[in-house]
């Protein structure tokens, strides 16, 4: 048992090392010329503009059900559900738009990246790189980096209006509240911080994602089982690296409400 221990510690520690290598040298690359931007350019209409239908789809369906449920049970305790537009876009703004957009990036992009990563590490094409003294880092993590950072900001404020819509359009067909009763309940429970907040969560959740998938997809085993489970283990550690990020995220702007 305590080998067992002792071996899963030094795992722990060897992971935390190489991801803390990775994400200090992909930050220092970021500032550093040559800037690849067409590659940037490309992995933006990847991150960004090929996922846009399918975030703004889904993220439509959680404000439908978030507002719903709100109502619902807002009535069983209060018998009165005038709050619920309110207290429905504080939840989306603070948590939903940015965290659901995210949550679908990793399942997306992130699980994407490290296919693509992976492939490259058993095929030898990042031994080949370094040997024509090409620095993978940054010719392969920092455009991801910075698309990512940017898709997720843009996406979860994106997200956040479109969760605000539906939700809007919801509580007027379903629970009997008009545009503009919606629009002065909002504007009593949130401000623009709010939106600002939840940009500011989107690119940390954003940044995050390439970081996990490259480091999973450079310590890639050989075969196609190896790219399979460094493909799920960069999704599984993203997922509650956002989660956790989440976490500080909302202690640290509770002090600015």
């Amino acid at each position: 048992m305590i080998t067992a221990l002792g071996v899963k510690v030094l795992f722990s520690l060897e992971f935390l090392g190489g991801f803390v290598d990775l994400t200090t040298k992909t930050l220092g690359n970021v500032i550093i010329p040559p800037f690849r931007f067409k590659d940037t350019l490309r992995q933006i209409y990847f991150v960004a503009n090929q996922s846009l239908f399918i975030i703004i789809f889904c993220v439509c369906f959680a404000a439908a059900v978030t507002i719903i449920e709100a109502s619902y049970h807002m009535k069983i305790v209060i018998q009165n559900d005038s709050m619920v537009p309110g207290f429905a876009a504080l939840l989306i703004l603070r948590e939903l738009g940015a965290v659901v957009t995210c949550l679908l990036l990793t399942s997306r992009v992130g699980a994407g990246m490290a296919a693509e990563v992976a492939s490259m590490k058993i095929t030898e094409q990042i031994e080949a790189y370094q040997m024509l003294g090409m620095n993978p880092i940054r010719y392969l993590v920092v455009p991801r980096f910075i698309a990512c950072a940017i898709g997720g900001l843009t996406l979860s404020i994106i997200a956040n209006v479109v969760c605000l819509y539906s939700a809007m359009l919801v509580s007027t067909l379903k629970l009997g509240h008009t545009p503009g009763s919606f629009m002065a309940a909002v504007s009593a429970f949130v401000g623009f911080k709010d939106l600002v907040f939840a940009g500011i969560k989107g690119l940390s959740f954003g940044a995050v994602i390439p970081l996990f998938s490259c480091y999973y997809g450079f310590k890639c085993t050989e075969g196609a089982e190896g790219v399979g489970l460094a493909t799920t283990n960069s999704v599984v550690a993203t997922s509650v690296a956002i989660l956790m990020i989440d976490f500080v995220l909302s202690y640290i702007f509770s002090f600015f409400y």
